[in-house]
C-alpha cells in the first residue's frame, strides 16, 4: 500500500488532530495519548465532514447526580447529524436509552386564522442536508430491540449501523505516516 508522510509527531500533539489530503482523500489523523489513528473525513451516514466534529469521551449516568466519564479523546461526533464514532475503530455508537427526540404538539388550524405566514423555509447554503428518514441516532435507537455487542468502556451503548473508514498509521523516525489502499 502507498505510504504518505502527513506530518511530524510535533505537529500532531496528544489530544489534537490534523486533516490532510492524501491520495485524493481527505483524512483526519488523531493523536490519542500518543497513539495515532486515521479516519476518512467523510461520515458514512450522509457524507458530512466527520473529522471536523468535536472530539471527546463518553459520559454515562446511572442515576441523577452520578456520572462516569471514560475514553477521553476517543470519540468524534459528526457535526452534521451527531453520529458518534470511535476514533480507534471507526465504529458508530449511541445510547438507546438516552437518545431521544423532542416531541412537539401539532394542531390543525384553518388558514384564515394564520397571520403573516410566509412560504416554505429554504435550507441555507452550505447547511447540512436533512437526514434520510430512519437514519438519525434517535430513530435507530427507537428501532433497535437488541443491546448488541459491547466493548470495554462501552457498556450500555449499542453499536450503530455505520462504520467510518480507517487507515493504518505508523510513526517512522519522527514522521507520522498513513497507508492507504488504491
Amino acid at each position: 500500500m502507498p505510504k504518505y508522510v502527513v506530518g511530524t509527531v510535533d505537529e500532531i500533539a496528544p489530544g489534537t488532530r490534523k486533516i490532510v489530503d492524501v491520495g485524493g482523500r481527505s483524512i483526519g489523523v488523531f493523536n490519542v495519548n500518543g497513539e495515532y489513528f486515521a479516519l476518512l473525513n467523510r461520515c458514512p451516514h450522509q457524507a458530512g465532514p466527520l473529522c471536523k466534529g468535536n472530539v471527546y469521551g463518553f459520559l454515562k449516568s446511572g442515576a441523577v447526580g452520578e456520572y462516569e466519564y471514560g475514553r477521553p479523546g476517543e470519540i468524534v461526533r459528526c457535526p452534521w447529524h451527531g453520529w458518534e464514532f470511535d476514533v480507534k475503530t471507526g465504529q458508530s455508537w449511541f445510547d438507546p436509552v438516552q437518545v431521544r427526540v423532542r416531541r412537539y404538539n401539532v394542531t390543525v388550524t384553518p388558514g384564515s386564522e394564520l397571520v403573516g405566514v410566509e412560504g416554505d423555509e429554504q435550507i441555507a447554503e452550505g447547511a447540512p442536508p436533512p437526514p434520510e428518514p430512519g437514519t438519525t441516532p434517535a430513530e435507530v435507537a427507537a428501532s433497535t430491540g437488541d443491546a448488541g455487542e459491547t466493548e470495554p468502556g462501552m457498556e450500555g451503548m449499542v453499536k450503530g449501523p455505520y462504520v467510518a473508514e480507517t487507515y493504518p498509521v505508523t510513526v517512522e523516525r519522527e514522521y507520522v505516516v498513513v497507508e492507504i489502499g488504491r
